[in-house]
């Protein structure tokens, strides 16, 4: 009878922890994005009140996670729309509600976008994002996260070992939750991050935005033949990819072309003015 009582016991207890092991590599259902036709960058200011009956006719919608209300993503979510929630945890943002704790872990100045660098160095910083950011967001309703500027470890290389981290546990937290994660950019110096990720977004395709010279410029043929062989790596690793061009409002042509680089290596293509408040009602896919 001990022996059977122990058994029993430990038999328990491995089966508990193959309960948790399987939890914490827990995955949100990958084959819904294979689903995704076409993809909206709904960030520019007014965009959730002035273009809101616009982004309807999306599959994948990315909205800023702190301006949308749990009643408009629940809006746009019952369509079938897949909805993220968009997050900068490379970068500190003075407007955010989590600013004033997160002003210690400030570097330097980012004047193009008027926010600072983040410290992803600090564990105080990754606990502040991981622990009470991300989670708050994403219980409004989101069926993920976006997360921008992951890349800036390409020019602070001392911040790559804790954004690596930070997005680690923002994946961890998303996934046993079975939602989504996605990142932007950074193809060159994100290497392990993208086992955290579903998704990835470049930007730069085919056309960018210039702020040295206040304009929209047409990228070279090798520029825009990286970021294709980028795109088309990563769709290779089994996350769904997509490709935002800026180019000035009514360029019907380069927004063509853009649509036609993205879908020449499958990936989705969002096409909108630098501050994206250009929506067309009519989504761009692929022929």
């Amino acid at each position: 009878m001990p022996i059977r009582g122990s058994y029993r016991f430990v038999h328990a207890i491995i089966c508990a922890l193959i309960l948790v092991h399987s939890s914490s590599h827990a995955e949100p259902d990958r084959a819904r994005l294979h689903l995704v036709e076409n993809f909206v960058f709904g960030l520019g200011s007014g965009v959730l009140s002035d273009s809101f009956e616009a982004l309807k006719s999306y599959d994948l919608i990315i909205v800023d996670a702190a301006e949308a209300t749990k009643e408009q993503i629940a809006e746009l979510r019952s369509g079938g729309a897949i909805v993220l929630g968009y997050l900068s945890v490379g970068t500190i943002e003075r407007y955010r509600f989590w600013y004033k704790r997160a002003k210690p872990f400030r570097l330097d100045y980012w004047g193009d976008f008027g926010e600072w660098y983040a410290d992803t160095s600090s564990v105080e910083f990754r606990k502040l994002i991981s622990k009470i950011v991300a989670p708050r967001l994403s219980k409004k309703g989101f069926d993920g996260l976006f997360l921008d500027n992951v890349d800036m470890i390409r020019e602070h290389r001392a911040q790559r070992l804790g954004m690596r981290k930070l997005v680690k546990q923002i994946s961890a937290y998303l996934h046993r939750r079975d939602k989504y994660l996605f990142a932007q950019n950074g193809e060159d110096t994100l290497g392990v991050i993208f086992n955290s990720l579903d998704g990835w977004n470049r930007e730069d395709v085919t056309s960018t935005y210039d702020f040295d010279n206040d304009s929209y410029q047409v990228l070279t043929q090798a520029e825009t033949d990286s970021a294709l062989q980028a795109l088309q790596a990563i769709k290779a690793r089994g996350l769904l990819v997509t490709a935002t061009d800026y180019v000035s409002i009514g360029d019907t042509i380069n927004t063509e072309l853009a649509r036609a680089n993205a879908c020449s290596v499958g990936a989705l293509a969002f096409v909108s003015n630098i501050e994206l408040t250009e929506i067309a009602t009519i989504p761009l896919v692929c022929d």
